[in-house]
């Protein structure tokens, strides 16, 4: 992991003297900051961008946060957001006009395809393809985004990005990726010539399940944009106090990484051995071109998985999941604790996978609650 990374979660763009020697930024509970005299008022609200003056636009805590997290992904500029989806939805509303149309790239966000359908109502189309099918042939004049998840957080699907990058800035097409999976230690996609970098802040990088936050990094000209229009007009600013809780979360980020690296490749690996197990989905056990894609782009792995078991009847997931003791169920991922959720439904729709999020238990324990769960299919 880089050393550099390790210091941006830790330590970067931090003013001890400045906060009285405090080891923790303190938290700007404010709405408002007041000027001394109206000329300073009036030329700072001017340059709202750069001055604090309504928190709903900048706060020093959300503002501590946005650069950590642009350093991070290498990039300019980040601007937060009160959750990933408000992250989305103000990327799309910022660059999208009437006419435009989006292409999805695997199997993105359910609420991100949700907002896209409700933009049809305004005249933008969106379709969606694998990351391993021909994109050129799927884009349309009228192409304005390219949005891309990869890894994607339910079957691990995986895309080439320097490929997507290289197709796009040749026909003048903006690039997005849900980096959630990877957090910015594990994949850097603006380094692949992507435009913009989407976190859901509430999974790995908040890692306590006890946040929600979102967040946009690209270049300053990007993200002045969708401050002014994404930002300010729709107004899913993040919550001071949120903020404080996800730069908590970056200054533990490499370590827990390093550990949910660890567990979910133990986990994948273990039920990839398993005779009732048909498929593991997770990057370490891609094969062919998606293997490549892999090791260019990936420099460690997260602990989000899922798999297929056989006969994948709803009975049988359901089976074993309720055998579980350790993994809880619920949505989300990226805390300390192991989930687990299948998209099935008792009438038989939704995908028959079981997802888990390898969380940071003794790998031991996680180990034999998935063998308790195993061997409740058997009865």
């Amino acid at each position: 992991m880089d050393s550099r990374d390790r210091y941006i979660c830790q330590h970067a763009f931090e003013d001890d003297a400045g906060h009285h020697g405090a080891v923790t930024p303190p938290v700007y509970q404010t709405s408002i900051f007041t000027f001394p005299d109206l000329e300073t008022f009036s030329r700072s609200q001017m340059k709202e961008r750069e001055h604090y003056i309504y928190s709903r636009g900048l706060n020093p805590g959300v503002h501590l946060v946005e650069r950590k997290l642009a350093a991070l992904e290498r990039g300019e500029a980040c601007k937060a957001f009160a959750s990933g989806m408000g992250a989305v939805a103000a990327t799309l509303f910022s660059l999208l006009r009437q006419g435009d149309h989006v292409l999805r790239i695997n199997q993105t966000y359910g609420p991100g395809v949700e907002l896209l359908d409700q933009l049809e109502h305004y005249g933008v189309k969106h379709d969606g393809i694998s990351g391993t099918d021909d994109i050129e042939a799927s884009l349309q004049p009228s192409t304005r985004i390219i949005y891309v998840e990869s890894p994607s957080s339910l079957s691990m699907e995986l895309a080439d990005l320097d490929a997507i990058a290289r197709i796009a800035k040749a026909r003048n097409i903006l690039t997005m990726i849900d980096n959630t999976w990877a957090t910015p230690l594990f994949q850097k996609p603006l380094q692949h010539g992507f435009d913009l970098v989407i976190h859901s802040l509430s999974k790995y990088i908040g890692g306590h399940s006890d946040v929600v936050g979102g967040a946009v990094i690209g270049s300053a000209e990007m993200i002045d944009r969708l401050f002014a229009i994404g930002h300010q007009l729709l107004g899913a600013a993040l919550a001071p106090q949120n903020a404080a809780l996800v730069l908590r979360g970056l200054r533990t980020l490499p370590l827990r990484m390093s550990e949910h690296h660890r567990n979910g490749l133990r986990v994948a690996r273990f039920l990839a051995d398993q005779a009732c197990v048909e498929e593991v989905f997770h990057p370490s056990l891609a094969q062919g071109q998606p293997a490549e894609w892999v090791a260019k782009q990936l420099s460690g792995h997260a602990g989000l998985l899922s798999f297929r078991i056989n006969q994948p009847t709803y009975s049988r997931i359901a089976s074993f999941i309720d055998a579980l003791q350790l993994f809880r169920i619920g949505v989300s991922w990226g805390g300390y604790e192991s989930l687990v959720v299948s998209p099935m439904r008792p009438n038989g729709s939704g995908q028959p996978l079981i997802r888990l999020a390898v969380g940071l238990e003794d790998i031991d324990d996680i180990l034999a609650d998935l063998d308790r769960g195993l061997n409740a299919l058997n009865h």
